[in-house]
């Protein structure tokens, strides 16, 4: 039996995310953005736990990483949409970025992954000092 995780947050890209695009994707120039925001919409979803994070994606959603918080050294995080969601970009140990898009509540999700790097890696240096 596996060890038990709290989930923090679990689900999909922000709605809003999805509803802007469509409304740029009126005009010629912003279908592409529009195309992504649906694939977002259909095929992404983010798990936080307090031992990972997980994102399912790629085509129909058979795509999946997962990182532990100790292999975390930097978050950064966008606000987007008038600050209603956000994205972030996490940066590990070996140099590999993470993109979390579009995620809901970003900011109180930042708080809660960097609190629990905080707590599992001594070298993390953090916004908060």
């Amino acid at each position: 039996m596996g060890i038990r995780e709290d989930v923090y947050f679990e689900g999909g890209p922000h709605i809003g995310d999805l509803i802007t695009n469509i409304l740029i994707g009126l005009t010629i120039v912003g279908l592409p953005l529009t195309v992504g925001a649906i694939v977002r919409a259909l095929w992404l979803r983010y798990r936080i736990t307090d031992r990972r994070i997980s994102v399912m994606g790629g085509w129909m959603g058979r795509d999946r990483t997962d990182v532990i918080y100790s292999e975390i050294v930097k978050i950064v995080k966008i606000p987007r949409g008038i600050g209603l969601w956000g994205d972030m970009v996490i940066t590990l140990r070996n140099g590999t970025r993470l993109e979390v898009r579009a995620i809901p509540k970003f900011r109180e999700i930042y708080d809660y992954i960097e609190e629990k790097v905080i707590a599992r890696n001594p070298t993390y240096v953090g916004a908060k000092k």
